[in-house]
């Protein structure tokens, strides 16, 4: 996940210094009451197939908490990516075993709710596991929405992971993080670059969306985070201004929508299926990397903000899921 510390700008001019994403809800959530902002219709939450004996005993307030998470443009082109992983990997995921008290939670006052879905890869597969998740948090200026689609290779291929997650800090306002994360030191490995980021042209997708107007480069304040991504990853702050509801749905829809599926498409073709013999101490120190990347996310982005917008036992709950997927119980 690796979720940065993502930057937007308040609405009014006098407006306080722009802060961490993670760090303004967190701020503020005590600080709202419930029901204070009006939500827009229900989205489903992302997700896989269901493990019936695990989903069949959900309450019936859950269907409550997952009508708290509003339907937005940039969701609905998650879940569009997220079926067609599905349909190409087919029997290569395992039905989803999230718990259902994971699989859609949410804080005592109502103000921040969330889902998420892990499915394992199959043995023999290639996949270690693919992760969901939502997240919709109210903030005093409306709210900040996170999407992300975590898809995580396992020991048997060099090839890189897919991660997308998608930030909307406002109805006009969003920052875009996609990549085909590295799994190689890139200046030890130029045919790394060369196999994945050159011949699949990747750059390409990359100068769609950054010839957009509306686009700015986003720069991470976290020097790590920074240096983890690969050089044609997709870090950007798409800003449509006051009005701009309509453009941004827009982007979202058509430009996003295309260059997203196209960068995952990249990845089906390119990486999903690439099994790769390698050399132990090689094997190992990619291995080594995953386990930084995953150790060091989950400490950044998970351990440090979701107990400060979550009860302890939800985000205590959340994060055993996350580590069991990441492998770092």
């Amino acid at each position: 996940m690796l979720r940065p510390d993502h930057y937007f700008r308040s609405p009014p001019a006098t407006a306080p210094a722009p802060r961490s994403v993670s760090v303004l809800a967190v701020r503020t959530l005590s600080h709202l009451r419930p029901g204070t902002l009006p939500l827009p219709r229900a989205a489903p939450p992302l997700r896989g197939k269901t493990s019936n004996t695990v989903r069949a005993s959900a309450p019936a307030a859950r269907e409550a908490d997952s009508a708290r998470m509003p339907a937005l443009a940039h969701r609905e082109v998650a879940q569009d990516l997220s079926a067609e992983v599905e349909a190409r990997l087919g029997t290569r995921l395992l039905p989803s075993a999230v718990p259902v008290d994971v699989a859609e939670f949410r804080n005592g006052t109502g103000s921040a709710v969330g889902s998420l879905d892990v499915r394992r890869g199959a043995p023999g597969s290639s996949i270690d596991f693919m992760l969901q998740s939502s997240l919709h948090c109210k903030v005093p200026t409306g709210a900040i929405d996170i999407t992300s689609i975590l898809i995580f290779l396992n020991a048997s291929t060099d090839a890189p992971h897919f991660l997308l997650e998608l930030i909307q800090g406002s109805p006009t306002l969003m920052v875009v993080v996609l990549d085909l994360f590295p799994r190689k030191d890139l200046a030890l490995h130029p045919e790394y670059i060369e196999k994945y980021y050159e011949n699949t042209q990747l750059d390409k997708q990359r100068e769609s969306i950054e010839e957009l107007p509306q686009t700015r480069p986003y720069r991470s304040p976290s020097l790590f985070v920074r240096s983890a991504f690969s050089p044609t990853a997709i870090l950007v702050t798409i800003d449509c201004g006051q009005g701009g509801e309509d453009v941004l749905e827009d982007i979202v829809r058509g430009r996003l929508a295309s260059v997203a599926k196209g960068v995952l498409q990249t990845w089906l073709n390119s990486c999903a299926d690439q099994a790769l013999e390698m050399e132990e101490g090689e094997r190992d120190s990619m291995l080594r990397r995953d386990r930084i990347v995953r150790l060091k996310s989950i400490e950044v982005d998970l351990t440090a903000n979701l107990p400060r917008m979550f009860d302890p036992d939800v985000s205590s709950r959340v994060i055993a899921e996350i580590r069991k997927a990441f492998g770092v119980e």
